[in-house]
């Protein structure tokens, strides 16, 4: 979380009979979840965490989450999107307080593309014929083979459900026909070479990144924050634009992320300080990163179109690596996309019943 050391600070200084200690760990590829299933397991779990969406259910298997509804915590629920609060509360327990929706967007280096004549895609598909990139020895995007997040996310934005349940059944959907189309999308433009495999947010990427060998990336609302701190040369370059839309089998907005304002609009968003240096937090409804009222008010609108239904399940952790894993074998022995998502509905499956839970795998 940015600037998260700047409050517990001040707690520490306002309240020394009850100390703070702020423990970061890398977020790739799920590395800090690792560390606090760990913990939890061992009797040694921090009183806060901030944890993803999609990890929820595993951490209330693990009972490493405390109800915060009898302390009275459910009495805000109205101050959050009804659609956030129920990512957070997947019952009528309230185990964690929504922070944001993460709006997803495209970010571009806007003077390569103004350089090189490149329209910035509004569709999927002028996302694929962005062929231009290439002539000039650069790529769109790379296929993060290991981030399920991303990948989740462009099927959420498709019409996919992942998880539904028939009574106390789990029913995993991993393998429909919206995952599949947004595999098949992906798997062309590989196989096409349109776009990298590197791993997003490594070594490799970053340097590609700087250099502007790849000058665009899918991802969240935070990525600006990300940009200039590993690609501190590029930054004023970068033009945050709403992802891509609409293509056969690619319908709908990026539905839990609807979108960012480029990132000249964030650094002028400010609250104003208090005097102890701090901006006020402040509930809102909808996504809360972005402040600027008209770009609230863009966001307000595409909300509308946030496909609700989405639902996450347990084993999601799982279901990443196991999809990261997959999807590097097939990048490497040059098999199928769809066979990737199969095969991993089937090991998801195995896994709920593995964990206790009644499984099946949907039709």
């Amino acid at each position: 979380m940015p600037g998260i050391d700047a409050p517990v600070d001040l707690w520490n200084r306002t309240h020394p009979e009850v100390r703070v200690r702020v423990e970061k760990v890398s977020a790739v590829n799920g590395e800090q979840y690792a560390k606090m299933h760990a913990a939890i397991a061992a009797g040694n779990p921090p009183d806060l965490g901030q944890i993803e969406y999609p990890v929820l259910p595993a951490f209330l298997l693990a009972n490493g989450l405390r109800d915060l509804a009898p302390p009275g915590a459910a009495r805000y629920r109205d101050r959050f999107a009804a659609w956030q609060w129920r990512q957070a509360c997947p019952g009528p327990g309230v185990y964690a307080i929504p922070q944001a929706g993460g709006p997803m967007g495209l970010f571009v280096r806007q003077d390569l593309f103004d350089r090189w004549g490149v329209r910035v895609p509004r569709t999927w598909d002028e996302y694929a014929a962005a062929r231009e990139v290439r002539r000039h020895g650069a790529w769109i995007e790379t296929f993060a083979p290991a981030n399920g997040n991303r990948f989740a996310g462009l099927a959420w934005q498709a019409g996919a459900r992942w998880y539904t349940t028939r009574g106390h059944t789990w029913i995993v959907h991993l393998d429909d026909p919206p995952t599949r189309a947004v595999a098949d999308f992906w798997e062309a433009l590989v196989r096409q070479r349109l776009v990298k495999t590197v791993p997003d947010r490594r070594d490799a990427w970053y340097k590609d990144i700087q250099t502007g060998a790849i000058p665009a990336w899918i991802g969240a609302s935070w990525g600006d924050a990300l940009l200039a701190g590993n690609a501190p040369g590029t930054r004023g370059k970068w033009r945050a634009a709403p992802l891509p839309q609409g293509r056969a089998g690619l319908r709908g907005l990026a539905q839990h992320r609807p979108g960012v304002p480029r990132p000249a609009d964030q650094e002028r968003l400010r609250l104003p300080r208090r005097p102890d240096g701090l901006r006020p937090h402040r509930p809102r409804r909808g996504p809360g990163l972005l402040r600027r009222p008209g770009v609230q008010r863009g966001l307000r609108r595409r909300r509308a179109h946030v496909d609700t239904g989405w639902r996450w399940g347990p084993g999601v952790d799982a279901l990443y690596q196991r999809l990261g894993d997959a999807f590097g074998d097939a990048l490497a022995d040059g098999g199928s996309f769809r066979s990737v998502l199969a095969a991993v509905q089937r090991q998801t499956v195995e896994d709920l019943r593995d964990r206790g839970l009644a499984a099946e795998a949907g039709a």
